[in-house]
């Protein structure tokens, strides 16, 4: 569970965050979303602790900062940070080791749903940015993480990959994985989430519960508390 309370971040005179309370629950794919400028790139770095904040960030109830809650963690990043030199394989033999993962069954089989088995041995600089992707994903998963923070995992995917994607987000959500998705492409969402917080020029302007939400679609509702900023 990712759990956010009271989170603000200033930059100089400038409030990037006001006050943010959020959650992500386990067994939920829950959704961030806002107009550019709204907080989310702020919010996102806080919850990976990159930034000092106001306010308390916890993951399964552990500070974020702290070890404990590393270790329940997973990011997928918007862009992937791979080392160049290093093979794939290196890459995942690297966070076997970090993470002290002995079992190799969940790793094949991710490898295999994100189509990677031909690019083991190829080096990060080799791969396109779907590819890197993809490995970003599978190392973010490697070690079966309890919370999972994904932000715009879409981006430079093939139709295949998107789909193999959602396959994968809605496979961890029914092992009981809590997931905050930041995203702008809404419509993709509609059949996915569960929960979608709407952001707004630093603070959370609503929270969206799927099944309370009628027949307005989640992109209706996003513009009209957003009405008047500049959508993603």
């Amino acid at each position: 569970m990712i759990e956010v309370k009271g989170l603000t971040k200033k930059y100089g005179n400038l409030i990037a965050v006001n006050n943010a309370s959020f959650e992500a629950q386990n067994g939920k794919i829950t959704v961030l979303l806002g107009p550019n400028g709204a907080g989310k790139s702020t919010t996102i770095k806080s919850i990976c602790s990159l930034l000092k904040y106001e306010g308390e960030i916890l993951i399964d109830g552990y500070d974020n900062h702290s070890l404990m809650a590393k270790k329940r963690f997973g990011y997928i990043a918007e862009v992937p940070n791979l080392y160049d030199n290093l093979t794939v394989g290196e890459h995942i033999s690297f966070i076997k080791r970090a993470y002290d993962v002995k079992e190799d069954e969940h790793i094949e089989k991710l490898i295999e749903l994100l189509e990677l088995k031909d690019k083991i041995n190829a080096t990060a600089k080799e791969l396109s940015k779907g590819m890197k992707q993809k490995v970003s994903m599978l190392l973010a998963l490697i070690s079966k993480p309890d919370s999972l923070l994904v932000d715009e995992p879409m981006i430079g995917l093939d139709p295949k990959a998107i789909e193999n994607t959602l396959t994968l987000l809605k496979r961890l959500k029914e092992n009981g994985t809590a997931i905050l998705l930041s995203t702008h492409i809404i419509d993709m969402m509609n059949d996915l989430y569960d929960v979608a917080y709407i952001m707004n020029k630093g603070k959370i302007e609503a929270k969206v519960v799927k099944d309370e939400l009628g027949s307005e679609t989640l992109k209706e509702r996003f513009f009209e508390i957003t009405e008047g900023s500049e959508n993603e």
